[in-house]
Formats: C-alpha cells, sequence, structure tokens
C-alpha cells in the first residue's frame, strides 16, 4: 500500500471539510426557508399585497419565487414520466394523448388562469395556500409540456438492442424504467429540465401578479416585483429584478445544472469513449464529501439493492395475465365512461357560454386565428435558422458548451416582458410597429426551445460515428446530412413542437402589451384572450382558447405526427 504525500492528504482532507461544511449550510439554509415559507402558506388571505420596488426586498422575493418554480418543476417531472409512459406503452392512449398534450400546451396561461385561481382560492379560502397553489399550478404549464415531450420522443427512439435485453432478462416495468428508459432519456431531460425552469422564469411575471375581472391577484416574488416596475415604467427597478435573476440563474447553473450535465454524460449511448467530457467543479467536490458518502453507503446502496431485488423478483413472479386482463378491462371501462360524462357535461356548458357571442366576435376569432398563425411560423422559421448551426456548434464542444450554456439560460430565463418596453420603443422609432415588435417577442420566447433540444441532441451523437465520418474524411455537406441532422432530428422534432406551443402561448403577452399607463395590442388570438380576460368576459375567452386548441389539433394531424413517426423509424439510433 502506497501512502500518498503528505500535502496532497491534506489538501484531499480540506476539500472533503469543505463539501461537508457547504453541504451543512445548505441543509440549514433550507430548513429555515421551508419554515418560513410554511409560516407564509399557512397565513391569513391576502389577495392583494404591497409589492415594494426597494433592492433590500429582492432576497426575499426571490427566495419565494425559487420554491415556486421547483415545486412546480418537480410536479411537471413526475407527469412527464407518466406520460411519457403511458403513450409509449399502448397504441389506443398514444393517439389520444400526445394531441390532448399539443393542445395544452398551445394554450395560453391566461386561458388557464381564471379557472385555476378561482378554483384553489375556494379550495382555500382562508388561507394564503390557495393563492401559492395556483400560481404554482399556472407555472407547471409553463414548464411541463417539453419535459414530457421529450421523455416521450426519448422512449420513442429506444434502440432495438435494449429492448432486446430487457426481454431477454426479462425485465419488469419498474426495471425497465429505471436501468434502460430513463438513463437513455438523461441527457434530453437534464436539457429540457434546464429549459422549463427557464420557461417557469418566462411566465413568472403573469403568475405572480394579475387581475381578474375586478379582483387584483398578488403574490410576493421576483415576478411580482418585475411587473410592478414595468407598469411604473420604473427602469431602476427593472435592472435591479433583472440583476437579481441573472444572479440566481448563474448560482442555479454552477451548482444544479452543470454536475447534472456532467452526470448524465455517463448515459450517452456509443461504444467508445468520447474524448472531452463535461466537467463540474461542484460534482468533484460533491464526490469528495464524506457525509455524502456515508449517507450513501449505508442507506442509498441498501436501499437501492434491496428495491432492486424486488422488483426481480415481482418481474419474475407475474400476475395471472387473465386477472390483470380483466383488471385493466374494466378499469379503462370506467375511466372512459368518466371520461365521456366531463367531456359532455364541458361541451354542453361550454355551448350555452358561447351562445351569446355575436358575428362580431366570430370575425374577430377567425381574423385574429390567421394573424397569430401565420406570427407563429415566422417564429418557428427564424428560430431554427440560427438555433441548430448554434446547437450543433455548442452541443460538440465541451469547452464551447462552459460558457454558452449559462448565456443561454440567462437569455431564455430573463422574461421577454421586462425587455418588451425598450424593444417597442426601438422598433417604433426604426419604422416598425406592434405587429413586428409581436413576432420577435414570439421569437424571444421560442428560440430556447428550439436551441437546448439541439444542444442535448447534438451532445448525444455517438462517438463511434464521429470517428466513423471522420475514417471516411466527411466533408462538411456530407458530415451535415449524414450525420448531424439524422443524429438531431428526434431532438429538433421535440423542439419545434415545443417551440410551436410557446409561440402560440406567448402570443397573450406579444399581443397585448401594458406599459407607462398605455396598452398597446394588435390583431391576433393572444390579443382576445388578453382582452376577455380583462373584461371579464368568459365566453369570448372560451371560444378563442377552442380555436387555437382546433389549429393545433389540425397542425398535430397533418405535421407533429407523421414527423414523430419518422423519427421513431428512419432516425432511429441502433444497430
Amino acid at each position: 500500500m502506497t501512502i500518498p504525500p503528505l500535502p496532497k492528504l491534506l489538501g484531499e482532507r480540506t476539500w472533503s471539510r469543505l463539501a461537508d461544511l457547504l453541504i451543512l449550510a445548505a441543509g440549514v439554509a433550507l430548513f429555515y426557508g421551508i419554515v418560513r415559507i410554511a409560516r407564509t402558506w399557512l397565513g391569513p388571505y391576502t389577495p392583494s399585497v404591497h409589492i415594494s420596488r426597494s433592492p433590500w426586498a429582492l432576497p426575499v422575493y426571490t427566495a419565494y419565487s425559487v420554491l415556486r418554480i421547483a415545486v412546480a418543476y418537480v410536479l411537471s417531472l413526475v407527469f412527464a414520466l407518466g406520460f411519457g409512459y403511458a403513450a409509449t406503452r399502448s397504441s389506443r392512449a398514444e393517439r389520444f394523448l400526445v394531441p390532448l398534450l399539443d393542445i395544452l400546451q398551445s394554450i395560453p396561461v391566461l386561458s388557464f388562469l381564471p379557472g385555476v385561481m378561482l378554483a384553489m382560492v375556494a379550495l382555500f379560502p382562508h388561507s394564503q395556500a390557495g393563492l401559492e397553489l395556483g400560481a404554482i399550478a399556472l407555472i407547471f404549464t409553463g414548464q411541463v409540456w417539453n419535459l414530457a415531450f421529450s421523455f416521450y420522443s426519448s422512449l420513442k427512439a429506444i434502440p432495438r438492442e435494449l429492448s432486446d435485453v430487457a426481454r431477454i432478462y426479462r425485465f419488469g416495468r419498474w426495471q425497465r424504467l429505471f436501468q434502460i428508459e430513463l438513463p437513455y432519456a438523461a441527457q434530453g431531460l437534464v436539457w429540457n429540465s434546464m429549459m422549463s425552469v427557464a420557461g417557469g422564469w418566462f411566465f413568472l411575471m403573469a403568475c405572480e401578479m394579475f387581475v381578474l375581472g375586478n379582483r387584483d391577484f398578488r403574490l410576493p416574488g421576483l415576478g411580482s416585483y418585475l411587473q410592478t416596475a414595468a407598469a411604473d415604467g420604473d427602469t431602476v427597478s427593472i435592472l435591479w429584478g433583472l440583476a437579481a435573476m441573472v444572479g440566481v440563474i448563474v448560482l442555479l447553473d454552477q451548482v444544479v445544472w452543470n454536475p447534472l450535465i456532467a452526470w448524465a454524460d455517463k448515459f450517452k449511448f456509443e461504444q467508445t469513449q468520447s474524448g472531452g467530457r463535461p466537467h463540474s467543479p461542484v460534482l468533484v467536490l460533491l464526490r469528495r464529501s464524506e457525509i455524502l458518502a456515508q449517507v450513501r453507503a449505508k442507506a442509498l446502496d441498501p436501499l437501492s439493492e434491496k428495491l432492486a431485488l424486488y422488483l426481480a423478483r415481482s418481474s419474475g413472479n407475474p400476475r395471472p395475465p387473465g386477472a390483470t386482463a380483466a383488471w385493466k378491462i374494466w378499469a379503462g371501462r370506467i375511466l372512459a365512461s368518466a371520461a365521456l360524462i366531463v367531456v359532455v357535461y364541458g361541451v354542453v356548458r361550454a355551448g350555452a357560454l358561447m351562445a351569446g357571442l355575436t358575428t362580431a366576435d366570430l370575425n374577430s376569432l377567425l381574423g385574429g386565428a390567421g394573424a397569430t398563425f401565420l406570427r407563429v411560423c415566422v417564429a418557428l422559421a427564424f428560430g431554427t435558422l440560427w438555433t441548430v448551426p448554434v446547437g450543433v456548434a455548442i452541443g460538440s464542444s465541451p469547452r464551447l458548451a462552459r460558457f454558452a450554456q449559462p448565456l443561454a439560460q440567462i437569455a431564455a430565463s430573463v422574461p421577454a416582458t421586462a425587455l418588451f418596453p425598450v424593444v417597442l420603443l426601438l422598433l417604433i422609432r426604426a419604422g416598425g410597429g406592434m405587429n413586428a415588435a409581436a413576432i420577435l417577442l414570439m421569437i424571444l420566447g421560442t428560440q430556447w426551445y428550439l436551441l437546448f433540444n439541439v444542444i442535448a441532441g447534438a451532445m448525444a451523437i455517438p462517438s463511434d460515428l464521429k470517428q466513423v465520418a471522420a475514417a471516411f474524411r466527411f466533408g462538411r455537406a456530407d458530415r451535415w446530412r449524414r450525420l448531424i441532422l439524422p443524429c438531431i432530428f428526434p431532438y429538433l422534432i421535440t423542439g419545434l413542437v415545443t417551440a410551436a406551443g410557446g409561440a402560440w402561448n406567448a402570443s397573450i403577452i406579444a399581443e397585448y402589451f401594458r406599459f407607462g399607463g398605455q396598452t398597446l395590442s394588435t390583431v391576433g388570438l393572444g390579443a382576445i384572450i388578453s382582452k376577455a380576460t380583462d373584461a371579464g368576459r368568459f365566453d369570448l375567452l372560451l371560444a378563442a382558447t377552442f380555436t387555437m386548441a382546433a389549429i393545433v389539433v389540425i397542425i398535430n394531424r397533418l405535421l407533429w405526427k407523421p414527423l414523430y413517426r419518422l423519427s421513431g423509424s428512419r432516425f432511429k439510433l441502433e444497430t
């Protein structure tokens, strides 16, 4: 046994103690934050609180917003795993769930807002928890869709040899999930998680402070701080709020996302090890912690072994197929009957609510639908033109990714509504107008879904395929046509689907905006939804939402479904 030199030994011990101290400090801070926020949540119902524009209030407001985004992200991840698993296990469920998810991700947050907030406040009439849960539910609607589509796309693209291994060794559902499906989908989930959290920041202003008819709902947070500053035209406070947001994003990038990217690289599907691998100093520091090592050795490893043994035994002794099939049939019939009753009831009530729409309302809906559809197409086209080459460059170079990744997160997380006043003024001075500004804001809200998915796809390209391309001396055109585009195609489709939903969602902000006491709007479904929400016209709000859903269903059937089928067959990575 060789004893390392004393300076090296002292250095390792010093780093280990530093890691332990940081973990203990983070645990104490997390416990204090949970206790502090629990008191606020369980406090009396105060729908309208004073939002201070003092910079000293930003730490507390930022902590509130981070907690809401974190809770919404956990719920989004659980939903995404359940959706992906259900949609890929049954072709009948897939035909229903995928279009439904496409519709839900395209419906603007303001369409969910009235029903969600009124329901939550009714459930908790004497507690602040109702407003908090309502805000979390709305943030959830801005985070969940790209995670669900990412996991679904990854499950559809699992190579045949991995499925054969699971079948040969008789993996049960849980074994297959934890040992094949989650590892294979890890890289896509990590990068889409970053995009989901960025989406949470993006819609934070709409979720923490909003007007519903004659009621003004406000929650203390960074989003309400920025919205108050924007409404009053306070540029200094806007800059303070953006600085706090950028600081939190950079901190999360170094403490959370960089370690996750470095950890998920081991799940890359390849036969030869890649040369340049992602590196995270925080992950190295955590691996040197003695506390975490003891927790893993004494608790996590024995628990995981027992769980793996239990799952192996349960998959080796399956239930009688007849009983399982009968249970599934009856459960399916009950769920289908309940869903049919709910749908019929909803259609009847919606029809009664929209019966009072005038011809002018219907004409405005048709014109608005056409205008918003054209803006969505233009936003997707411009976003794709620059995100594909830039995303491939970032995903192919770990050195470039270390610098570009936090910058992309900051740019994706900064709410466009905070920058929209400046952009709008510049466009008006340059001879543009609200229409050009709306398209630009849609691009700002959608391009990041494309960029993060393209980066994930480029990072997932196996090293052995890169070596083959180098051995055959592919030129730039052949490299893109035969290697890069086929490998990133499933990720690109996921990015396009989620970006399209983000564009429809961003229309509520892009087409109807308030600044300095003025309201600026243009023709579009987003403007109709925003105006209907302000006026409390639920009939027009529901009709605009249904119109948007119908357009999304048609696009899903004619475009996204064939492209998903193509990515799962021709561009599937397997031998």
